[in-house]
């Protein structure tokens, strides 16, 4: 009877053992579950903030158009900024607040111009929309991931000189691809 007990705490313990192992596996599963469940989105870096105003800066200086070209990220936070020699000194605020316009309302500048244009007056009174052509989101994968902004020329030449970082940008993307 008693070589019975030992075999059945022997038993017991070795089940103990399994359940513990298990346990803990449980546990570290449910740990790394919420690390699983973080969303990962591309995001701007300098770089890539470089080669879209080396492609504006391009665009601009084949028209000898003096510029300010700023980009900014997702959280509309200058990455990078670039100033022409003889670009207008009102240039650079705008610059700015053209692509902070576009990362916040994630469109284009323009569609704000286009709506004051239509008679939308309230559109002024928006906090941080500048409603002039220039500011143009930078997309990857769907989403808004900063904004170029342009100032210096006029309202549509800032917009194709955007425009072309922006095209760097697509063509980088697709080489990735």
């Amino acid at each position: 009877m008693c070589v019975d007990r030992v075999q059945e705490c022997a038993t017991l313990c070795e089940n103990m053992q399994k359940l513990t192992f298990l346990c803990s596996v449980g546990i570290s599963i449910s740990l790394l579950a919420p690390a699983q469940q973080l969303s990962t989105k591309k995001t701007l870096n300098l770089p890539m903030a470089k080669q879209i105003a080396a492609a504006s800066e391009k665009e601009a200086a084949k028209n000898g158009w003096m510029m300010y070209i700023t980009v900014v990220d997702d959280g509309a936070n200058i990455v990078y900024l670039e100033r022409f020699d003889d670009a207008q000194l009102g240039s650079f605020e705008v610059s700015i607040e053209k692509a902070k316009t576009a990362v916040l309302f994630r469109r284009p500048s323009k569609a704000f111009e286009d709506q004051v244009a239509a008679g939308r007056n309230g559109i002024l009174k928006l906090p941080g929309a500048l409603p002039v052509e220039g500011g143009i989101p930078l997309m990857a994968d769907g989403k808004v991931i900063g904004a170029i902004g342009v100032s210096g020329g006029t309202s549509q030449q800032d917009a194709q000189v955007a425009q072309a970082g922006v095209a760097a940008l697509e063509a980088a993307l697709k080489g990735t691809k």
